[in-house]
């Protein structure tokens, strides 16, 4: 895996969450005032948020490059993935409840995050070799 310890680089992988977390809620929040309708907010702020994870795990948190075919690839189809959990439930799940468009778009950036590590730790980056692209 990496050089790093479980424990740190699951705690840099928190920090990582959190701050993707802040960005879709706040960007999803902020575009929602702004009167931009519920499928774009969701799809414009998920994918700055994703942005900013694909960059801060591959080097930060996983200690990978950025280009490894493979790896992007992998990552590519878990945030597909993940755009079709955070569409279900900001755009059907949260309006069937009556929950407000920030409800939905947390209970998405609390539970992605764990299903976006397990995936990313022994799938995404697992046989990518530290420095060196797949």
């Amino acid at each position: 895996m990496s050089d790093l310890s479980f424990s740190a680089q699951g705690i840099r992988f928190a920090v990582v969450g959190v701050v993707v977390a802040a960005i879709y809620v706040v960007g999803y929040w902020l575009l929602l005032e702004l009167g931009v309708s519920i499928p774009l907010a969701n799809a414009a702020s998920f994918s700055l948020a994703v942005l900013v994870q694909y960059v801060l795990q591959s080097t930060w948190t996983f200690q990978r490059p950025l280009m490894a075919e493979k790896q992007w690839m992998k990552f590519a189809t878990l945030v597909g993935a993940g755009f079709i959990y955070s569409a279900i439930l900001t755009s059907f799940v949260g309006p069937t409840f009556g929950w407000p468009g920030w409800v939905a778009a947390t209970v998405c950036a609390v539970t992605l995050p764990v299903i976006n590590y397990v995936t990313m730790r022994f799938w995404v980056y697992s046989n990518t070799k530290q420095g060196t692209p797949e």
